[in-house]
């Protein structure tokens, strides 16, 4: 069993230390670059939601939530205009393959669904095209495809 705590100054450098394997680097970025990610966003009037995931005091991995856009986003999907976003997910690689990123999702969808930033209609995410793993992990719990990319990435929706 596992459980979200938010990154703070207390477990901020031991979340920083997570890795992904190798051949997954292309796939999530590092996650100083999420937590930079998080703090412009929230300077820009924007909201991101970063997370340690935890089993018992072990951190295992990292997840952000995301909602709405902020002042400086401008090239954001027509989707993330007042909706919520699985905006990363990671496992370190000491940790995989132990269903923790299922339960991660499923809590990520929890804290969503308590509508922190107010109620929307979606939750939305996106992937590499090649990411066999993330895609079969985000149909399973009801992200379908839109055929609109974020960039590179794939979008998938999930409604609230």
């Amino acid at each position: 069993m596992i459980r979200l705590e938010k990154a703070n100054g207390k477990n901020v450098w031991e979340l920083l230390k997570l890795r992904v394997s190798d051949d997954q680097k292309t796939f999530v970025a590092s996650n100083d670059i999420s937590i930079i990610e998080a703090y412009t966003a929230i300077t820009g009037n924007g909201y991101a939601f970063p997370f340690g995931i935890y089993t018992e005091d072990t951190p295992v991995g990292f997840l952000m939530i995301g909602f709405d856009v902020d002042d400086y986003w401008t090239d954001a999907p027509a989707i993330a205009k007042g909706n919520y976003n699985l905006w990363r997910l990671m496992i370190d690689k000491a940790y995989q393959k132990r269903g923790f990123g299922r339960e991660a999702v499923q809590l990520a969808l929890d804290f969503i669904e308590s509508y922190p930033c107010g109620k929307a209609d979606y939750c939305w995410l996106s992937y590499e095209p090649e990411n066999e793993i993330a895609r079969k992990l985000y149909r399973s719990f009801g992200f379908a495809e839109t055929g609109e990319m974020d960039g590179e990435e794939i979008i998938a929706i999930r409604r609230l």
